[in-house]
């Protein structure tokens, strides 16, 4: 096949990236195979129709026109928009007006999806994050956990020699104290446990940490449910599953402080990757809460042990169940706005 013979629509197909172009009203014209797989319609049942329609967001709005106007190209980097169907999703788009080549107002965008690329990003910082804050730990639990062993044997011995009974009240504290900073370290530490693999029902397990969380719920915080009945069971810990969600669901009831709502999501999403492994199906499990939210200084690293946006939180909760759910080759995700929290549970299903 010889060059001449090379269609130019052909050549635009094979591109990773989704190429559109539009109209002087800012209507579709052309949008090539990345363009149909990103927005999930096909290009001659988009012809005409506006851009906002498939892709919704007042910052792309606003440089496509200022392009139009000014007809300089412009470079739009990690903005965040909103497909036709609802799904939120960041793209860098590159705009260049065609006027250069004859075509007057006309603009090709060429559309990068990078949120999947932002979240593997996210993931290996938040797992390297976890690995080096627990190596950490472990030298400073070794060095902590030898003297509190001989503090504790010495407190019992003297209180062996202890005559007057009113003494020994004073070497129980130094006891207790000494256990209580055992138990803090081994908590820093993580569980120890390997998960014991049986078929696990998560909207059991759901069910079973809302009852648990009702008991002490205050009255103005409900707790809405929208579960997916088709979801399977998957291999996993049982006992270590309630932990994680028990985990999520108290600093949720936390965070909003006697007022709110807790959601509970479940869906399956399909071909998705997790820790740079692509699986067909993934469970995923959504806790959101409409409390104030993460704190911005904390939300890369709430993940880490002692970290914590609650006076009176010990920061193990999230640090734990990050652990356990990676136990089950998964991953705990967070996205976090004022008003809206939502922690995600990501676990394969094969």
């Amino acid at each position: 096949m010889n060059e001449s013979n090379v269609n130019k629509n052909d050549l635009l197909d094979i591109l990773s990236c989704a190429i559109v172009v539009l109209d002087e009203e800012l209507r579709i014209i052309y949008m090539n195979q990345s363009g149909e797989m990103l927005f999930g319609q096909s290009k001659q049942r988009v012809s005409g129709e506006p851009i906002g329609q498939l892709l919704r967001g007042d910052e792309l709005m606003g440089h496509l026109r200022l392009v139009l106007s000014e007809h300089e190209p412009q470079s739009i980097r990690e903005s965040a928009v909103e497909l036709i169907h609802g799904e939120p999703i960041i793209i860098d788009c590159m705009v260049t007006p065609m006027s250069t080549h004859g075509w007057q107002n006309r603009l090709l965008l060429e559309i990068h999806r990078i949120d999947r690329k932002l979240r593997i990003v996210r993931e290996e910082q938040v797992i390297n994050q976890q690995q080096a804050a627990r190596e950490l730990v472990r030298g400073i639990a070794h060095e902590i956990k030898n003297p509190l062993g001989g503090i504790r044997g010495a407190a019992q011995l003297l209180e062996s020699e202890l005559g007057v009974p009113e003494l020994k009240e004073y070497t129980q504290i130094i006891i207790s104290e000494a256990d209580r900073l055992k138990n803090l370290v081994n908590g820093m530490l993580g569980p120890s446990k390997l998960p014991h693999a049986e078929p696990v029902n998560i909207h059991e397990v759901l069910e079973h940490v809302r009852h648990l969380i009702s008991t002490d719920l205050p009255p103005d915080i409900r707790i809405a449910r929208d579960y997916d009945p088709s979801i399977p069971e998957f291999m996993g810990d049982r006992d270590q599953m309630v932990q994680v969600v028990l985990n999520i669901v108290s600093n949720a009831v936390q965070a909003l402080a006697g007022h709110g709502v807790i959601e509970l999501h479940t869906r399956i999403l399909r071909q998705f990757t997790i820790q740079q492994v692509r699986y067909r199906h993934v469970l995923k499990v959504d806790i959101c809460d409409n409390g104030p939210g993460v704190p911005e200084h904390l939300r890369d690293k709430i993940f880490l042990p002692m970290v914590s946006g609650h006076t009176e939180g010990s920061g193990l909760g999230l640090a734990i169940a990050q652990s356990l759910v990676r136990r089950h080759k998964g991953l705990v995700h967070c996205e976090s706005v004022p008003g809206r929290t939502c922690f995600s549970i990501l676990i394969p299903l094969e």
